[in-house]
């Protein structure tokens, strides 16, 4: 390889350090790379198509300022050439690589010079694209995985476009038919789903050079990875940046955010997450992301100016440190996300005791300086249908003997593990999740739902699929024909909080008369009008809106019932000419007769039947 270096036909010198990974300058490209102090790095050049590199360039003709190295090739062609560094005696990948070639085809095992970097230089017509900046309480936030969102055949796309970027843009008429305006995608960045094992001497010593490695899959991206680039293999064509900048504009031109997971060890220094997070922002026109794992460096990209109009998801954020006490954002664009309301509402659907107190916090609460992103179900769980289907995780295709995964998942099987035929139990189920989808979608925060769940998709009760590249983890649609009554009354839900106004407001309702109209814009009623009984065994409350707060005609009143048997709900007076009317409910299609009852008799009171959510309206009748 020495002898090649001399028959290069390009310039090489050193370069600058000012700025990380392969940077396109006028006539050359620069090279620059972090090691650790007792490192030695060399540049690895290779044509595209061989399978070794034709030259390697040493450390010694680098510039190099502490523990960073730079290069500068001169006249270097880089459309048909593709590099990696050799750090000691590995050949590695460049983290900031904006282009990784050679993982394309999905879940198999690569040899050293594989996978290799490449510089990205092609532009793109945007054509006035830009993120879209929704507000977010008008957030219906959709989460899901790009694979397994549209792998299963039936999905309905084209065959090429299973498991891709270009499947996610055959199913935009679908999240818009549903009412979806944000999707919350997990990692799309450049990881290795088959990685190798960590040995100890030991094994490496006995192993057999022959002998096959086992690995184990990681479906779900979340460990370090080439942060820059995109997943090769979750691209249908062989340009996967042209594919996602696609699917983005696409996705905006329909009025879709896109929020991307990234999830960052503590190894991860900030300094590279801040450069990421902005390469994702300019190259990409990302509306936001949720940062995972360190942090104690999410705070201070919180405080970053350049991300003021970007959203930012994250377990927790102090808000009050970050903005003054008077303080508050023009644009809110922080989020809590975490499982502190999915724990309370599954709890709540579950019927357990003592738990009307928090449920009322959950549905009600709003925060001025961030926002609140909630869900009953997430990707590391259960999905809806297992939750009201099984109440012991069935993780054993995990190959961990079932010990893998959460044990607390507040389920309730509705009386039989698993799959059944008997129809009480099916009705049930589909009851109970038209009841959860209630409290998430008529509460405050932002609702995410998880892709799926809106027509009962399963993973078989495995509520930790994160090994698992199969139909257990790909989403199947054939279930949106069997539980169509699930899937119209969500539609129907969301549309209704798009309606109202006053179920998503940028600020907390305060729960009193703030504007002297004669009713608080939030209250909380029981088997008596203007009183709430928050008793520990106590599992039904009726809460009424006041439209008027949101310069709204009318009310809106939600009776949840989680007791197993039918409540007295009373309905507070209103107005003269107007009059309730139940609007929603989660009873079964047979039993929908009855609101036209409740229509014309105009009662005070009335009963709802156990593990029952309706939702009436105060209006003026025709």
């Amino acid at each position: 390889m020495a002898d090649q270096l001399q028959e290069i036909p390009y310039k090489r010198e050193k370069g600058s350090v000012l700025q990380m990974g392969a940077v396109l300058e006028k006539d050359s490209v620069n090279f620059a790379l972090e090691i650790k102090e007792d490192e030695k790095a060399s540049l690895l050049i290779y044509k595209k198509g061989q399978k070794e590199p034709e030259a390697e360039i040493p450390q010694e003709e680098a510039e190099q300022i502490g523990n960073i190295v730079a290069w500068r090739l001169k006249k270097f062609p880089y459309k048909r050439l593709e590099y990696n560094y050799k750090i000691g005696e590995k050949v590695k990948q460049d983290p900031y690589a904006s282009l990784i070639r050679g993982r394309k085809k999905y879940g198999t095992i690569t040899k050293e010079h594989d996978v290799r970097c490449a510089v990205l230089w092609e532009e793109y017509d945007w054509g006035g694209d830009a993120p879209l900046m929704i507000p977010y309480a008008d957030v219906i936030s959709y989460h899901l995985h790009v694979r397994g969102f549209t792998k299963d055949p039936s999905s309905d796309v084209s065959r090429k476009a299973r498991g891709t970027f270009l499947g996610i843009q055959e199913k935009i008429p679908y999240l818009k038919e549903l009412g979806i305006n944000q999707i919350k995608v997990m990692p799309i960045y450049d990881f290795d789903e088959l990685p190798p094992k960590e040995k100890t001497k030991e094994q490496k010593t006995y192993q057999k050079a022959e002998q096959e490695e086992e690995r184990k899959l990681n479906f779900w991206g979340y460990e370090k990875g080439n942060y820059f680039a995109l997943k090769e293999s979750y691209a249908a064509s062989s340009d996967p940046v042209k594919e996602w900048k696609d699917t983005v504009k696409l996705l905006h031109q329909n009025g879709i955010e896109v929020i991307l997971e990234f999830y960052f060890p503590k190894e991860i220094h900030a300094s590279m997450v801040m450069d990421c997070l902005k390469y994702w922002v300019t190259q990409y026109h990302i509306d936001g992301f949720h940062l995972m794992g360190n942090q104690n460096i999410f705070n201070l990209i919180a405080r970053e100016p350049a991300f003021s109009h970007t959203k930012l998801y994250s377990c927790y954020f102090p808000a009050d440190e970050l903005y003054e006490k008077k303080e508050y954002p023009v644009y809110k664009n922080l989020a809590e996300c975490n499982d502190g309301p999915l724990i309370d509402l599954r709890r709540m659907l579950k019927g357990e005791e003592d738990m009307l107190r928090s449920f009322v916090y959950r549905i009600k609460r709003n925060p001025e300086k961030e926002a609140v992103i909630q869900y009953i179900t997430n990707h590391d769980g259960f999905t809806m249908m297992d939750l009201v289907s099984y109440e012991e995780k069935h993780n054993e295709e995990n190959g961990e003997n079932n010990l893998d995964g959460s044990d607390q998942n507040y389920s309730w099987n509705c009386g039989a593990e698993g799959k059944t035929r008997k129809k009480s139990i099916q009705l049930m189920r589909i009851r109970q999740m038209k009841n959860a989808f209630s409290m998430l979608l008529l509460g405050a925060a932002v609702p995410m739902i998880v892709a799926g769940d809106e027509f009962g998709n399963s993973q078989r009760g495995n509520n930790n699929p994160y090994c698992i590249d199969s139909p257990v983890s790909w989403v199947n649609w054939s279930e949106k024909k069997k539980n169509e009554e699930l899937f119209s009354y969500v539609k129907q839900l969301i549309a209704f909080r798009k309606a109202h106004k006053i179920l998503h407001m940028a600020e907390e309702l305060k729960g009193s008369d703030t504007i002297s109209c004669g009713y608080p814009d939030f209250s909380c009623h029981s088997d008596s009008a203007w009183y709430c009984d928050f008793a520990y065994n106590k599992r039904q409350i009726g809460v009424m809106y006041c439209g008027t707060y949101a310069d709204e005609e009318g009310f809106i009143y939600v009776a949840y019932n989680f007791n197993w048997c039918e409540q007295k709900f009373a309905l507070p007076a209103l107005k003269e000419e107007l009059k309730w009317q139940v609007c929603l409910s989660t009873e079964s299609e047979e039993k929908k007769n009855r609101q036209e009852q409740w229509k014309l008799k105009g009662e005070k009171t009335f009963t709802v039947p156990g593990r029952t959510v309706i939702v009436l309206t105060g209006t003026k009748q025709s």
